[in-house]
């Protein structure tokens, strides 16, 4: 039985906004698939953005999660890079 898919939106922001141009993305993925993906997905799409891959956090509905948390059809995630100045 094949795996049913879900959609999910993904929100951009600084260096991943600047790579794609556009301040979200809507995703189609595997059922079961973990928000770490998500990133890793986008670095495979933009290797530029592979300095990010072990300091960007996960947001999934408004709440920070880790990298492991699975993700449901309708979810939007967040990738958070580190901001700079301050």
């Amino acid at each position: 039985m094949p795996q049913s898919a879900i959609a999910i939106t993904v929100k951009l922001f600084a260096a991943y906004q600047e790579a794609y141009g556009v301040p979200e993305l809507l995703l189609e993925l595997p059922e079961n698939t973990p928000v770490e993906a998500v990133r890793d997905r986008i670095i495979a799409e933009h290797p530029e953005l592979a300095q990010w891959r072990d300091v960007t956090r996960f947001g999934v509905n408004f709440n920070f999660v880790s990298p492991h948390t699975i993700l449901q059809d309708g979810d939007e995630v967040v990738l958070i890079p580190p901001v700079s100045g301050g």
